[in-house]
């Protein structure tokens, strides 16, 4: 058999072929109830004092009192600063705290999850929390949270939303586990 052509081998290969049949059918999505904020917040305040008072139901069950992030104007704050090259390193640091911190007070523990992948979790039960300190920011609209553990170690929980009633929601478990130290 002759060789084939370059031009036939050229043509064969710059020919289009035909796309596959795709098909596309739509599935619909399950219905959503959504509860409006003030519900929300009402059940959430519920379910703390029914913790803080001892009235845990279900025995091991672990209800979730805060889970969230850096308050959204710590972020506006520093923003609108950050348009002076001063401020700038912080408004990274404010960013970085908005995207990347998340924490969560539970009945059982406080958790604070950081990193880009969240790989970075920090978990301490009300045990070992020795003390609670809160530092207003912004007028009072936001704040720190430092926890003194056991060992010695601080923790640093920066721009809390509702930071005092997350703190006393703190104090009040590790008082019912009887290591904070009352000065």
């Amino acid at each position: 058999m002759p060789p084939p052509s370059t031009a036939a081998a050229v043509s064969s290969i710059i020919r289009p072929t035909p796309p596959p049949a795709l098909s596309f059918h739509p599935v619909p999505l399950p219905r959503t109830r959504r509860c409006s904020a003030g519900a929300a917040a009402a059940s959430r305040l519920a379910v703390a004092r029914a913790a803080a008072s001892g009235a845990r139901g279900g025995g091991d069950a672990e209800t979730v009192f805060f889970d969230g992030g850096a308050h959204y104007g710590d972020l506006a704050a520093n923003l609108l600063l950050g348009l002076t090259l001063l401020w700038l390193p912080l408004t990274l640091a404010a960013v970085s705290r908005a995207f990347i911190l998340r924490y969560r007070f539970t009945s059982r523990r406080v958790t604070v999850v950081s990193g880009l992948s969240g790989a970075d979790r920090t978990d301490f039960p009300y045990s070992s929390v020795t003390s609670v300190v809160v530092v207003p920011r912004f007028v009072g609209e936001w704040g720190d949270i430092v926890i003194t553990l056991r060992d010695g170690t601080k923790v640093d929980l920066r721009s809390v939303p509702r930071f005092r009633e997350v703190a006393d929601y703190c104090r009040s478990m590790a008082a019912a586990e009887g290591s904070l130290v009352v000065s």
